[in-house]
């Protein structure tokens, strides 16, 4: 099995040692999450005809779409 070094803020330290939980579990339950989590979007991105360039037009149409609505919403 691999070790994982993970260096945290002191004071998160203290408040994580109020409570008696297993921290390695806890740390490994989260990091499997997460992998599991990013593999399902690699397989879907895989499977895109998406080009990077549409990506960001894309993302610029969401932009300025929801700017306009917050713009909106705001004005009453």
């Amino acid at each position: 099995m691999a070790e994982l070094k993970v260096i945290i803020p002191e004071e998160l330290w203290r408040k994580m040692a109020s409570f008696e939980m297993d921290w390695h579990a806890i740390t490994r339950d989260l990091l499997k999450k997460k992998v599991d989590e990013l593999s399902d979007l690699k397989s879907i991105v895989s499977k895109s005809k998406m080009t990077d360039e549409d990506a960001l037009e894309l993302g610029r149409k969401v932009n300025k779409s929801l700017a306009k609505k917050f713009k909106n919403s705001a004005m009453g």
